[in-house]
């Protein structure tokens, strides 16, 4: 990374001006955060904050969509359910371009296909609000009923204040996408990712003061090699810093790893021009998902839990029984207050097995809908483009869709060891008996570090991109200002020179 053009292109006005502009928008979305939705008591809010995101046992999908929307889940506000039906919009289109023809042909139209698929993105962002806005309302409603004791905080909701609440919520869902596209249209990075971001670093301070106040008051000692006891105190807070630091290490490589696979032109026509035995580069990301995997699986796990935690108090004996032991199984090990279930039954192993095992085939699956071996391997015979050794045609898709299917193993082992780092820091931190609310916030783990990494990379790549441009027209200006000046001299003109510089 080229810190000293980034210092240079921030000198350009227009720079400025979008870098300045991305902030101030970020800072409206901040604040839209804290906006509660219409008809909601502050005491409520209170309650609801204290007994469901900060208990001992939280569901992992909400304390996990806290984190990802800024805290707007535990204040109840109109950005409760972020930029969720966006990204299901996006997913959703994609999966529909691999089974509508129409709509691949879209997305092979270069920029007006892109367009038109932004523009069905957003139609159906709109019903995916409402639909999730409404489940979002019962969510929390039924939630709150069963884990933290409150009544039905909508008892006395008329129609006319359900359609308020449904609108505010899929108002804001609108407005967080709408602000999204205004900071990629500033060309500073991917607006959704960074929105993301914010959010998930908007919670860092919360998540460390749970994390001491989780470990300072513990007054229990460790044995080093037997020769002298560390407090536990300065061991935990050591492991997670060295831990954060090799894990961030970890996420840097695995996002960076790619396959370059040389490809071959016999003849290649750019313009006018043709060109012979012209080679170039396709380059294969080890984990082309990224962080999608991690969100469906938790989003699958959440399920059975919540089903199991409304029907464990039914008056039907065989449906409490199958509640009770669907919270059992389907709870974090760090969920129970214990380590005892994982280590003393295969109940407590439900969970990590299930959710590294979504995590690996969500990868494979989302992997291939992003990158159509097929679809490449035809589009490289049409150019007269061939890898080396392997035939045109079917032999090249037959290689790229092997090579994939290797990456993807490594990268999906990868990604679901990643998962699975709060899970174990869960369980270091029940071993040494230490507040379980404090092990509950370290849900997010390595995946909180896989998107601030993969966002910051990219946005830093595209603002130096930028920065070059904006450098580039003032190396053009210089170049003409001094070429006028020496000719304006030859010719005897001294007074425009003069001119310019006073």
């Amino acid at each position: 990374m080229n810190w000293k053009l980034i210092g240079r292109g921030l000198l350009n006005k227009d720079m400025r001006t979008k870098v300045f502009a991305v902030l101030g928008i970020l800072i409206v979305y901040r604040l839209l955060a804290h906006v509660p939705i219409p008809l909601a008591e502050p005491a409520e809010l209170k309650q609801i904050l204290d007994n469901l995101i900060n208990t001992d046992s939280p569901p992992a999908i909400l304390t996990f969509l806290n984190i990802l929307s800024g805290g707007a889940l535990a204040s109840l506000s109109i950005m409760l359910i972020g930029l969720g039906p966006y990204i299901n919009a996006s997913i959703i289109i994609q999966v529909l371009q691999k089974a509508i023809p129409k709509l691949e042909t879209l997305a092979n139209e270069g920029e007006y296909g892109k367009r038109k698929l932004n523009q069905y993105t957003r139609i159906l962002t709109f019903p995916l609000a409402i639909v999730q806005s409404i489940g979002s309302i019962f969510l929390v409603r039924q939630v709150a009923q069963q884990l933290s004791g409150l009544g039905d905080i909508t008892a006395n909701a008329s129609l006319s204040q359900w359609v308020l609440m449904v609108a505010s919520l899929t108002a804001g869902a609108l407005i967080l996408m709408w602000l999204g596209e205004l900071i990629t249209e500033k060309g500073i990075g991917n607006g959704i990712s960074i929105l993301i971001t914010v959010g998930i670093v908007s919670q860092l301070p919360f998540i460390f003061n749970a994390l001491w106040d989780g470990i300072r008051d513990s007054t229990q000692s460790v044995e080093i090699f037997g020769l002298f006891s560390v407090p536990v105190t300065v061991v935990i807070g050591a492991g997670l810093i060295a831990s954060t630091i090799l894990t961030t290490l970890f996420v840097v490589y695995l996002n960076e790893a790619q396959r370059r696979i040389k490809i071959s032109y016999a003849k290649k026509v750019q313009g006018n021009r043709a060109y012979s035995d012209v080679s170039t580069v396709l380059p294969v990301k080890l984990i082309a998902a990224g962080v999608i995997p991690i969100i469906f699986a938790v989003a699958f796990l959440s399920v059975p839990q919540l089903f199991g935690q409304l029907v464990q108090d039914s008056a039907n004996p065989r449906l409490a029984e199958l509640g009770q032991n669907l919270v059992l199984w389907f709870t974090s090990p760090g969920g129970h207050g214990s380590t005892a279930g994982l280590i003393g039954g295969w109940e407590g192993w439900v969970y990590p097995v299930t959710y590294f095992l979504l995590v690996v085939a969500f990868t494979f699956f989302y992997t291939g809908v992003v990158f159509n071996s097929k679809e490449i391997s035809e589009q490289l015979q049409r150019q007269g483009g061939f890898i080396e050794d392997v035939r045109p045609g079917k032999d090249t898709e037959k290689y790229l869709t092997g090579l994939v299917n290797r990456l993807n193993l490594f990268g999906a082992t990868s990604l679901g060891l990643l998962a699975l780092t709060p899970i174990i820091a869960q369980i270091v931190f029940l071993q040494f008996n230490l507040n379980p609310a404090a092990a509950s916030q370290l849900v997010i783990g390595g995946t909180s570090i896989l998107i601030l990494v993969a966002v910051a990379l990219d946005t830093l790549r595209q603002v130096e991109s930028k920065a070059l441009m904006v450098t580039y027209e003032d190396y053009d200006n210089n170049f003409y200002n001094q070429d006028d000046e020496s000719t304006a001299k030859r010719r005897g003109f001294g007074f425009l020179r003069r001119n310019k510089k006073s």
